[in-house]
């Protein structure tokens, strides 16, 4: 890992590269993104058919698509009693916490006035699961398990395959988490299905859920035909940490961090230059170790960096403006920084809680915002599951009150039928 002194003159640009690390699409993938698209968009089920054959290789009846009851039952038979304990718990956990995010409908009233907000879930919610290096049955239930707490009636669920057969544990989790239907089609050619709706696929009010750059730049295509959660980047953590942090512990929650991608981003920031070096060292021994080696030993090689700093004011500075993903704060009283904090999607508080129980069984979802829009993004919550439609309601007298204001705003504006209508009343 590359360490940079806050005394050093490479210091501003090292962070400087971290803090302006956002992805961008090149022009080339989304020309091609569109053009799939845009076949998607008018030849359905057919062009989705396609598309499938070219890029994972299976040769897929649109009336296949579906998953059937059968292979979900099939799923779980063959899942392993103790990994269907696993999800079950981890549902639980989930669903428990997002429970506790629930609005209802409300109106006030004064004077005559009514105001208030109906609080109505989407009707249709698509989700995007990828294949690919790992399988990630978590992201079902973090994605999937709002959406039903939240009331949307329709949840559906498209995930690659090469094979034509969906892993179990990913159906098994699709249908604890209350998913109604899984289509095995991945790809842009999926988000297009979701975006436009075909015969087989039903369209979406709303698609969420991770992929790669393809489907990334895909989600951002289709942004306004439908809605999307966030275009989400490569995993992120940074550790803010002082000499009395365990090294072996914080080399172990960077590498997991690490394992996800090879384009995953860690980083540390701490006071301590021993440590700094402590924790380097630890990586190096603990590495070889790993089943996916390769992946975090590139990930770390390329973008990891060290950050000591002189003081812990300094170092949440620094973890403010980088606003990463993951935010762990190994200190002996964490508690007392949390005003501190004001970017990050998710915070890690103490030695005892590491990012990956969040990541599985915590509850609080762990669809966070990446590259730096933890600066105005927030978690996966309900809300994202839901409309909020404002209501209104004058009564004649209190109409009488408000009209001179109003054909005066309008007057201001050059309206005159908003003025008219008001006058209309006999206000």
């Amino acid at each position: 890992m590359n360490v940079f002194s806050s005394k050093d003159k490479a210091y501003p640009e090292a962070l400087a590269e971290v803090c302006n690390r956002a992805a961008r699409q090149h022009a080339k993938i989304e020309t091609r993104v569109k053009r799939i698209l845009k076949n998607v968009e008018r030849n359905g089920d057919a062009a989705v058919a396609r598309y499938v054959k070219k890029f994972d290789g299976l040769a897929l009846s649109p009336k296949k698509f579906l998953v059937s009851s059968k292979e979900i039952r099939q799923a779980y038979a063959s899942l392993p009693r103790a990994d269907l304990q696993a999800l079950q718990f981890a549902a639980r956990r989930i669903r428990a916490f997002h429970r506790k995010q629930r609005v209802s409908t409300w109106v006030s009233e004064e004077k005559g006035v009514k105001l208030g907000q109906l609080i109505t879930p989407l009707e249709v919610v698509g989700l995007y699961v990828p294949g690919g290096k790992a399988l990630y049955p978590s992201t079902v239930l973090m994605n999937a398990i709002p959406a039903k707490v939240a009331g949307v009636p329709r949840v559906v669920m498209c995930s690659p395959t090469s094979s034509g057969a969906v892993d179990p544990c990913l159906l098994v989790a699709a249908d604890l988490a209350g998913v109604d239907e899984v289509y095995r089609v991945g790809g842009v050619q999926a988000i297009g299905a979701l975006a436009y709706g075909t015969k087989q696929i039903p369209r979406a009010d709303k698609i969420v859920g991770p992929g790669n750059m393809y489907v990334a730049a895909a989600k951002r295509a289709v942004y306004g035909t439908v809605d999307i959660d966030m275009v989400a980047g490569p995993s992120e953590l940074l550790v803010i940490a002082d000499e009395s942090a365990d090294p072996a512990h914080c080399a172990a929650d960077l590498l997991c961090e690490a394992e996800h991608d090879e384009e995953a981003r860690v980083y540390l920031v701490t006071t301590s230059t021993a440590f700094a070096k402590k924790v380097a060292r630890e990586i190096r021994n603990q590495l070889p170790k790993l089943t996916r080696r390769h992946i975090a030993a590139y990930s770390v090689g390329r973008y990891a960096k060290i950050f000591v700093v002189s003081n812990l004011d300094e170092a949440f500075d620094v973890a403010n403006a980088i606003a990463p993903e993951h935010l762990e704060v190994l200190l002996p009283r964490p508690f007392d920084y949390v005003k501190k904090i004001r970017h990050a999607g998710a915070v890690f508080m103490g030695a005892h809680t590491p990012p990956a129980v969040a990541d599985y069984v915590a509850g609080p979802n762990h669809v966070l915002p990446t590259g730096g829009s933890a600066r105005f993004f927030s978690a996966l919550s309900l809300d994202d599951y839901i409309k909020r439609t404002n209501v209104v309601a004058y009564t004649q007298a209190q109409l009488k009150v408000v009209t001179p204001y109003v054909t005066r705003l309008a007057a201001m504006e050059g309206l005159q039928a908003h003025a008219r209508s008001i006058e209309s009343r006999g206000s």
